[in-house]
Parts: C-alpha cells; sequence; structure tokens
C-alpha cells in the first residue's frame, strides 16, 4: 500500500523535473535550435497547428534557423507568425526558405533571463514539495487507519524524502545548466 504511494509521487516528481526541463527549452540563449519554435502556432487553413507540423524546421548553422515550408503558400503566413511571436525574432525569406538569425544577447538579457529560469526552478521545486507534503499526509492517513505500520509509514517517508531531494537536486543541476549556457557569449 505504501509503495503504491511512493510510486505516485516518484511519478508525479519526474514529471515536474521533466516539465520544468521542457520549460527551459523556449529560453533563448543567443544560440540556434529548432525548439525554439515548438510553441509557435500557424494558421493552417483555419486550424491552429505547430510550425514543425507544416514546415521542416531545422539549425543551418548556431545562429540561424531555416523553416522550410512543405506548401510554398504557407511561406508568408509563417514568417508572419514567427515575427508577430513573443520570441523576439525578425525572420527573413528567401524563396521558400524562411531564415530566423538569432539576435545576439545583450548582458542585461542575459541576467534577466537567468532571474526567470531561478524563479521557474523555485517554483518546480515547490511543486515537488507539495508532492511530497501529499505523499505524506496519504501515508499518516493510512496509519491512523490501521493500515500500515508505523514502522512502514517512517520507511516509506523517508524514501519519499530521498526521492524529494533527488528531484530538487536534478533541478538544480538543469538551473545551472541554463544558466552556464546563457552566460557562454
Amino acid at each position: 500500500m505504501s509503495n503504491e504511494i511512493k510510486k505516485q509521487a516518484e511519478t508525479k516528481m519526474n514529471k515536474s523535473v521533466d516539465n520544468y526541463a521542457h520549460s527551459l527549452t523556449k529560453v533563448r540563449t543567443g544560440r540556434a535550435h529548432a525548439g525554439i519554435l515548438d510553441h509557435v502556432q500557424v494558421d493552417y487553413y483555419g486550424q491552429m497547428v505547430h510550425i514543425s507540423q507544416v514546415a521542416s524546421v531545422t539549425v543551418s548553422d548556431a545562429h540561424t534557423i531555416s523553416v522550410q515550408p512543405w506548401e510554398s503558400k504557407m511561406a508568408a503566413v509563417i514568417e508572419k507568425t514567427i515575427r508577430e511571436s513573443d520570441l523576439g525574432l525578425n525572420p527573413s525569406s528567401s524563396g521558400n526558405i524562411i531564415r530566423v538569425p538569432m539576435p545576439s544577447l545583450t548582458e542585461e538579457r542575459r541576467r534577466e533571463l537567468i532571474k526567470v529560469i531561478k524563479s521557474d526552478g523555485e517554483d518546480a521545486k515547490v511543486a515537488i514539495r507539495n508532492i511530497r507534503r501529499d505523499a505524506n499526509t496519504e501515508l499518516k492517513s493510512k496509519l491512523k487507519d490501521k493500515l500500515i505500520t508505523e514502522d512502514d509509514e517512517k520507511r516509506s517517508q523517508d524514501e519519499i524524502q530521498k526521492l524529494t531531494d533527488k528531484s530538487i537536486l536534478a533541478i538544480d543541476k538543469l538551473t545551472a545548466d541554463k544558466e552556464k549556457e546563457l552566460l557562454t557569449v
């Protein structure tokens, strides 16, 4: 019974770490990577779809993303959507290929982005601690209902704490890696 609670907690904590890691991919570092355009959606015959569903998105060099629409009439729509997105990018078309140059980040902007990722990291840690609290509450409830012994409860709480520490360490590592990437000019 307590194993089930631990498995649920571990699954939720891993999901929190994965969500944080995914959110970090959206933070621009001045270097080009195709994931930057993942959340941008274009109007495709009245349907909002991700760019990757209507075009090939590749990295042509360290500072340029190339977007090649599968239908030539989508080029103008994709270019306009990227320009109007919240990413601050200025794409340019050359025939059927849209080139998206990545502007260099200023020192001030790098510092702002570091604050943002640290704040997001703290939010992820709070989510993990909340998962720990919920699991411990559930364990106490099982103990009160005499479904598990005090030893089982104590052992399970220790294991959940280890999972929590491991997840928070993973968040810290992701944050430190992204910070290092942001500070690399």
